[in-house]
């Protein structure tokens, strides 16, 4: 599953609009490339066993339960690291923080039943699209089409043709989640661009974790202040939140965001891993060819766009 960054999407998530703060030039970091690279791929690795974690949790706390857990625990960390500043903002300001918040709940309230039902790997993959998706619609250029036949032919396979191998409510929970993946990209750049470093992620964490907190408390009760299942879920707050935020918070430093967003395309792989080491979860070869397949789209769009960004603008003439 995403992060809290705007990546992420997971999830896998300040992905999309921290990159708008390019690292300075000039700074490669103590350990040269590897540095910020390494960083990155911790995070994603930190986010996806966060999500294997947030399925072992499911028995005790459920689906909704787990969710509130993460939303909150990383509500309190962001809240009390940021401290954001409640005054001086606009009703648009609140406006976007409150959208953004809501997607970041409903993305994480989803993906979450997703991986109730289907492997963790499948899962990602299918969220994975949302991202994707709105890459291809934001971009008028011809390849980028080329990249979402080859994500809809990873799709075909993942689902064998027909998806019998896939609950079907799992599948609409992960394109679901895709969606709200989509949406939690816009309103985190917005986000970034009208609140001071990560106080509109924190404020969104509030957000998101008051609008679950019924839920959770409808679905799991007394169980949420359940000595262990609290400490699970503080384990998949820092391991799927706080912890892939930081890492990549630092990363972006040192890196530039072309680089960064295609190490991002490797979250489906990434959740597959964590799928096989923690919950047993194997995956036919088809599968692992739909993923690969998935990927690879998603890092070809990504190319795609940032070389596109790059791209010299004619210098106007008098």
């Amino acid at each position: 599953m995403t992060t809290p960054s705007a990546a992420t999407p997971s999830s896998s998530s300040p992905v999309t609009s921290a990159p708008a703060a390019a690292p300075s030039p000039g700074s490669p970091g103590r350990f040269g490339s590897l540095g910020p690279v390494g960083l990155v791929l911790a995070g994603g690795i930190s986010v996806q066993f966060g999500g294997a974690l947030a399925v072992t949790l499911m028995p005790r706390a459920g689906a909704l339960g787990v969710v509130t857990l993460r939303l909150l625990v990383a509500a309190i960390v962001l809240l009390v690291v940021c401290r954001p500043r409640l005054r001086g903002h606009s009703r648009t300001d609140w406006g976007t923080v409150v959208v953004f918040g809501i997607a970041m709940a409903g993305m994480n309230g989803l993906f979450y039943q997703a991986v109730a039902r289907i492997p963790l790997g499948p899962a990602v993959t299918l969220e994975v699209l949302g991202p994707l998706a709105l890459s291809v619609l934001a971009s008028r250029r011809a390849i980028n089409f080329v990249w979402a036949a080859l994500a809809l032919a990873g799709v075909f396979l993942l689902g064998g043709g027909s998806f019998d191998s896939l609950d079907l409510a799992g599948v609409a929970f992960a394109l679901s989640a895709g969606a709200m993946w989509a949406a939690y990209i816009v309103f985190s750049a917005r986000t970034g661009r009208r609140f001071p470093q990560a106080d509109g992620l924190a404020l969104a964490m509030a957000v998101g974790a008051l609008l679950f907190l019924p839920l959770g408390i409808a679905e799991s009760g007394s169980k949420l202040v359940d000595p262990t299942t609290f400490v699970m879920g503080a384990g998949v707050a820092l391991l799927s939140s706080v912890l892939p935020y930081t890492l990549e918070l630092l990363a972006l430093r040192r890196l530039p965001a072309s680089t960064f967003a295609v190490l991002m395309s490797l979250e489906p792989a990434l959740a597959a891993t964590a799928g096989f080491l923690v919950l047993g979860q194997s995956l036919s070869a088809l599968q692992a060819v739909a993923i690969v397949l998935v990927v690879a789209a998603s890092m070809g769009a990504v190319r795609t766009q940032m070389a596109r960004t790059k791209a010299p603008v004619p210098e106007a003439h008098p």
